[in-house]
C-alpha cells in the first residue's frame, strides 16, 4: 500500500466516525437536522449530475454558459494563474468550461480537485485528462478546508492561485459558516491570489420550488438517499417509503430549505451510531438549506473578510451570478 493510499484511508475512516457524530449531534437538535454534506455518496453523486439537467434546474446551465463565455477575462484578470484549486469538483465540468476558451501557454496550470465524494474526483479528473492530457491533476478526497491547505502547501513561492467555489454551493452554508469559510479561504490564500465565486441569485418562488422539487422526482430521490446512506453506513433501519420530500422558501431568510417528513409515528434506530430516534406523524428532518443572494450581497460579503472585488459576471436567464475577487 502505497503513502496515497495509507492518506485515503485514514481520510475514510475519519469521515465514517465523523458521520457517526454528526448524524447523532443532528438528529437530537431541535428541529432535527442532517447535513447536506452527506448527499455524496456514490449513488447521490449520480442522482446530483441528473439534477443538474433537469429543466427546471437552470444553475448548472447558467454558470457553464457564464464559464465559457468570461473564460478569457476570469483568467485574464486572475493572472493566468499556474495552480488551479476546485472546491467540490462535481464532474469537472466546470473546469472544463473555464479552460474552454483559454490558450494554454507554456506551462499549464496544475489542477487541483478537492471533494469528499471519491466518484466525482474519479470521474473529473476523468474528464479533464480527454480534454487535455498535458495537464496536472491532484486530487484531494477531503474537507473543503483541510484539501485547499494540501493543494495550496504544494505550490512554489512565485505560483499564483485561483480558488473556486462554484455552482451555488456556498448557499448550503447558514451565514456564521459562510463568513468562517471565507475568512479560511482569505487566510490560506497569498496576496495576488484570486477567488472565483459562484452563487444563485433570488428569483419567483415557482422557479425556486421546481428546482428543488422538480416534476420527475429526481430531487426527491436525491434527499431520500441521504436515508438510505445512513441505512447502509450506520446499520439504521429507516423505512423511504414513510418519509416524503418537502420543500419550502423561505424569503425572509433568503433560503430554500429541503426536508424529509414523516408520514407516520415512528422510532428509527441507527445501530452503527449507538442511538434511536422517535419522530412523529409530520416531524420533518432539515437536510438542506440553499441561500439565494442579491449581487451586491455577494460583494458585501466577500469584501467584509478581506477580498477586493475585481469583476461580476451575471446570466440573465437563469440569473446565476460569478465574482471574481482578489487577495491584498
Amino acid at each position: 500500500m502505497t503513502r496515497t493510499d495509507n492518506v485515503s484511508m485514514s481520510v475514510m475512516i475519519e469521515s465514517e466516525s465523523t458521520l457517526a457524530i454528526d448524524v447523532v449531534e443532528g438528529l437530537s437538535a431541535n428541529p432535527k437536522r442532517l447535513a447536506s454534506k452527506y448527499f455524496y455518496d456514490s449513488l447521490g453523486s449520480q442522482l446530483f449530475q441528473a439534477i443538474c439537467k433537469l429543466p427546471w434546474y437552470n444553475i448548472t446551465n447558467g454558470e457553464i454558459r457564464l464559464l465559457k463565455q468570461c473564460s478569457e477575462a476570469i483568467m485574464s484578470k486572475a493572472n493566468s494563474p499556474s495552480i488551479l484549486v476546485e472546491l467540490g469538483s462535481g464532474n469537472g465540468s466546470k473546469m472544463l468550461s473555464l479552460l474552454s476558451n483559454w490558450q494554454l501557454g507554456q506551462q499549464s496550470p496544475v489542477v487541483h480537485f478537492v471533494d469528499i465524494s471519491p466518484a466525482a474526483l474519479e470521474l473529473s479528473t476523468l474528464n479533464l485528462s480527454q480534454y487535455n492530457d498535458s495537464l496536472t491533476v491532484v486530487t484531494h478526497k477531503s474537507t473543503y478546508e483541510k484539501g485547499l491547505k494540501a493543494a495550496l502547501a504544494q505550490r512554489e513561492e512565485r505560483d499564483t492561485a485561483l480558488v473556486l467555489f462554484l455552482g451555488s454551493s456556498i448557499g448550503n452554508l447558514n451565514q456564521q459558516d459562510v463568513e468562517q469559510f471565507l475568512k479560511n479561504i482569505r487566510t490560506r490564500s497569498r496576496p495576488g491570489d484570486r477567488f472565483l465565486l459562484g452563487t444563485d441569485l433570488v428569483k419567483p418562488e415557482c422557479d425556486l420550488l421546481m428546482a428543488y422539487d422538480d416534476p420527475l422526482g429526481v430531487t426527491a430521490a436525491f434527499n431520500k438517499n441521504l436515508l438510505a446512506r445512513l441505512n447502509r453506513e450506520l446499520d439504521a433501519d429507516f423505512d423511504l417509503s414513510q418519509f416524503n420530500h418537502q420543500v419550502v422558501w423561505n424569503a425572509a431568510a433568503s433560503r430554500v430549505e429541503s426536508y424529509l417528513e414523516s408520514q407516520i409515528d415512528q422510532v428509527v434506530c441507527l445501530t452503527g451510531a449507538g442511538c434511536c430516534v422517535s419522530l412523529s406523524a409530520g416531524e420533518r428532518i432539515w437536510t438542506e438549506s440553499s441561500y439565494k443572494y442579491e449581487p451586491e450581497t455577494v460583494i458585501a460579503m466577500c469584501e467584509g473578510v478581506g477580498f477586493t472585488q475585481q469583476a461580476q459576471w451575471i446570466d440573465s436567464d437563469s440569473q446565476f451570478a460569478l465574482t471574481l475577487l482578489e487577495t491584498k
